[in-house]
């Protein structure tokens, strides 16, 4: 059997322009990271000041405040620290894969700035969502925050970055029959 390269060639260019770029972005945001340590970077700051806002628009008083030596903003509800937003989780990350693909996928046009836009949106938003979940997980069932933050909320926001891919491989590539 001989490898026929022109069969995958498409698969073969984006996984290269997927890893290339995922791979390019991640070094300039881990730059960004190093460069403003041991202090929480403007993103993570700013996802938590989002999240505390929405928990108290839910009915929870709720504050912010930054660590001195460690780079995560924590929620504190009524002078008790409950949840410590990291680097890792204000989204950052998981828009780049999004974008990656976005960008990998195709095609360059007004269509893909726009819907990249809007996924980027998307997303943040269920990372708020998520942030404020934990917040309710740590008042009310302390014993699920490991599971909740692990495994449940980390399936639901890729999911709905999965889901939103979807949107646009039916949107633009609507199979012919």
């Amino acid at each position: 059997m001989v490898f026929n390269f022109q069969e995958f060639k498409p698969s073969i260019f984006f996984l290269l322009k997927f890893v290339g770029l995922y791979i390019l972005l991640s070094v300039i945001y881990g730059l960004y990271i190093e460069s403003v340590e041991p202090l929480p970077d403007w993103a993570t700051i700013s996802v938590t000041k989002q999240a505390a806002n929405l928990v108290s628009l839910l009915g929870w008083t709720s504050d912010t405040s930054n660590h001195p030596t460690m780079p995560t903003t924590t929620i504190y509800h009524a002078g008790k620290a409950i949840v410590s937003v990291y680097e890792g989780c204000n989204g950052i990350n998981v828009g780049i894969i999004f974008i990656c693909f976005m960008m990998a996928f195709g095609p360059y046009n007004r269509k893909l700035i726009w819907f990249s836009l809007g996924g980027l949106i998307f997303i943040h938003i269920i990372n708020l969502l998520r942030i404020v979940g934990l917040f309710w997980v740590v008042i009310y069932l302390p014993n699920a925050v490991y599971f909740t933050h692990k495994y449940l909320f980390t399936a639901i926001i890729y999911a709905a970055v999965f889901l939103v891919w979807l949107v646009w491989i039916r949107v633009n590539f609507k199979r012919s029959t």
